[in-house]
């Protein structure tokens, strides 16, 4: 639409996410920490290869050789290792998700965005959605955070490993899969198609904070709470 000379356009970020939120810092923490082991844990296997390979080639060389395989380990583990510090931070800031609208009612959708160069914008209707998982590993639980796992209808019959879409490094995951699977449990049938059509019943929004984690934390919160009743 136009008035005069100007192009009035809508705004898209309103129609395309809602309240964005991202990884915590502590998915950061966690990788670093485990690049550390993992170098640590190779160097360790080199010189315990190479020391067992020259003991019974020629003992007593290995000492002289200690200092000097150790040296170009870490300086060629220095050129990725540096870099992987300096960039993976860059990398993370870089995703969004979203599940409420800027509003406070809730989307149709779950928004994702990933990438840095090649930058992918993915949006997974609900009613697509036919499995869903939360998934915390040992460092995940070390640092206090976990993933959601998406598969939709379509995905699922394709011959690929591996969830469709993930929601990663989320200190809140375990409210965040209760608020899902209550979006999922209002369509009539449980399991539908994307060209299948159902109805959503409607939901009184929760009154926005003016902070778009404490929002999306509390409207989580009250999910799971409407949840532990219900089992009760």
């Amino acid at each position: 639409m136009s008035v005069g000379e100007k192009v009035i356009k809508p705004p898209m970020d309103e129609i395309a996410r809602g309240k964005v939120f991202g990884p915590s810092k502590r998915l950061r923490n966690k990788n670093w920490f485990m690049a550390v082991v993992g170098a640590v844990a190779l160097w360790l296997l080199i010189l315990g290869l190479m020391g067992l390979m020259l003991h019974f080639l020629a003992p007593g060389l290995f000492l002289l050789w200690w200092d000097d395989i150790s040296l170009w380990y870490w300086v060629i583990t220095a050129f990725w290792f540096i870099p992987y510090v300096v960039l993976y931070p860059i990398y993370l800031r870089a995703f969004e998700y979203s599940v409420i609208a800027k509003s406070g009612e809730t989307m149709p959708e779950i928004y994702v965005k990933k990438g840095l160069i090649n930058i992918t914008r993915k949006h997974v209707p609900f009613r697509t959605i036919t499995n869903i998982a939360s998934r915390a590993g040992p460092f995940d639980r070390l640092f206090g955070i976990g993933s959601i796992e998406i598969e939709t209808a379509g995905f699922s019959g394709q011959a690929m490993s591996g969830p469709e879409e993930k929601l990663e490094g989320l200190t809140f995951y375990e409210e965040l899969r209760d608020f899902i699977l209550m979006e999922l449990r209002k369509f009539k049938d449980p399991y539908v198609t994307g060209t299948e059509v159902s109805q959503a019943r409607e939901d009184t929004p929760a009154a926005p904070t003016g902070n778009i984690e404490d929002d999306i934390l509390l409207v989580l919160r009250e999910i799971r709470d409407l949840l532990r009743e219900e089992r009760e």
